[in-house]
């Protein structure tokens, strides 16, 4: 979405940021950044290995992979997305030890965001308007832009780049804040 849009909706990170700001710090770990929040952590062995895992299997998804642009490929994106909440539940249920580690809480920002995002589409869906079509597009660019530099960060933790999306596809590491409601806790 193009930074001078305003975003369709806002993706509500309020009480991630405060559980990414409860992360124990490690001065020789990977910096992390999420919207409002930078931290740097340890990953151990086993988060590393279901960062590699989730980073392979969501950049093989075609909903982050594909423009979308009729009513069919609308339905398919919602199945991917369904598809990715699934792996990242099934990961979570992995690292049920680490709930409160920063792979966890990455997986988590990702799996509310698109809770959110299908929250706002099926408002949406009532009314198959073109007006509303392009509200669905924008939000679809914003939850794409989410879920990569999220995957980004996940990255990070498993060591490895992010095969497999286009060029086209892909978003910087800078999170367009815009998109994000400002969390009270850092609100004066």
């Amino acid at each position: 979405m193009p930074r001078d849009l305003k975003p369709p909706f806002k993706f509500d990170v309020g009480s991630l940021v405060k559980r990414f700001r409860n992360l124990p710090a490690s001065v020789d770990g990977v910096t992390i950044n999420f919207p409002f929040v930078k931290v740097s952590i340890k990953p151990d062995r086993t988060e590393q290995k279901v960062a590699r895992e989730v980073v392979i299997r969501l950049a093989d998804r075609r909903v982050l992979n594909a423009f979308e642009c009729c009513d069919d490929c609308i339905e398919n994106a919602l199945k991917s997305l369904q598809e990715i909440r699934q792996i990242l539940v099934d990961k979570q249920v992995e690292l049920a030890d680490k709930h409160d580690g920063a792979l966890y809480l990455l997986l988590d920002s990702i799996r509310d965001a698109i809770k959110q995002f299908l929250t706002f589409e099926q408002r949406l869906s009532s009314k198959r308007s073109y007006e509303n079509r392009e509200l669905y597009f924008a939000a679809l660019e914003m939850l794409r832009a989410h879920i990569h530099r999220t995957l980004l960060q996940v990255s990070k933790i498993a060591k490895m780049k992010i095969p497999g999306i286009t060029d086209h596809m892909r978003y910087d590491e800078a999170w367009q804040l815009e998109a994000y409601q400002e969390p009270k806790l850092l609100k004066s």
